[in-house]
């Protein structure tokens, strides 16, 4: 593994909230990261480096409804990008998703607040349709399912940690997040929001923020980990075949027939 890059310093995190184009910057009081305040001027890893745990991204923006112009060609430049999803529930058709957050590998994070009702982000789906940017989700068959369900998005290509994680730490118990962030990035995750009301999207808590920004600041790097184990056991190929079939399983899921395989 590469040594530590060069530190450089990085200022107090600002959170940016973009509400129909308007943006209104504030001081994060809380770390995505951790969860705890922030400090200002400690060293992070130089930008396209893998992020710092004890600090807050490099920059953060909250959007209502889509992407503004600047985000979405800041991302559209980038060769892959983490991204994740937080919804009602786990059925599609009646959980609907709530918001929708993204990372690139210079710790550039955004979550995007949905509408109820929403049909459509323009701007996220020209990102997640474009097939020169990698998406990399865990548990890509459930968020690929609620993007197509909710905002008529088609995903393309993506890589998925958890199916990666299945096929190459076959010595491991357990492929859910944080254990896969801890054991390849040396990350532990804060997941005591997972299971919480995030269709109040006007009033998300700062504890809630730092959650959905922390499931997708590290995802790029255990995904460049799971696939240097999966090129050393011969298991690439294979597994970009299992990538290429996710979006049939979403669609499975999204009309019932989740047990089509079953026996």
């Amino acid at each position: 593994m590469p040594g530590p890059t060069p530190p450089r310093q990085r200022q107090e995190s600002t959170l940016v909230v973009v509400q129909h184009g308007q943006s209104r910057p504030r001081a994060m009081a809380q770390d995505p990261a951790t969860g705890s305040a922030p400090a200002s001027g400690r060293p992070p890893g130089a930008a396209g480096a893998n992020p710092t745990p004890s600090l807050p991204p490099q920059r953060f923006a909250v959007f209502d409804l889509d992407l503004d112009a600047q985000w979405l060609e800041l991302y559209s430049g980038a060769r892959a990008l983490a991204v994740d999803t937080e919804a009602m529930g786990l059925i599609h058709g009646r959980d609907r998703l709530c918001l929708v957050q993204l990372c690139d590998a210079d710790d550039n994070v955004c979550c995007i607040r949905l509408a109820r009702d929403q049909r459509q982000a323009a701007g996220l789906q020209r990102l997640l349709e474009n097939p020169a940017i990698e998406k990399v989700f865990h548990f890509a068959r459930f968020d690929v399912a609620a993007l197509a369900e909710n905002l008529g998005i088609a995903v393309n290509p993506l890589f998925c940690t958890k199916v990666a994680s299945r096929l190459a730490r076959t010595y491991a118990p357990r492929h859910g997040l944080k254990d896969v962030v801890q054991e390849l990035v040396g990350v532990e995750l804060d997941k005591q929001a997972q299971s919480s009301d995030w269709g109040r999207v006007e009033e998300l808590s700062e504890g809630q923020l730092a959650y959905a920004a922390g499931d997708v600041r590290w995802l790029l790097a255990a995904r460049d980990r799971l696939e240097a184990m999966l090129r050393r056991e011969q298991r690439w190929q294979l597994a970009q075949r299992c990538f290429a079939c996710l979006p049939v399983f979403s669609d499975l899921d999204r009309m019932r027939f989740g047990t089509v395989f079953e026996h």
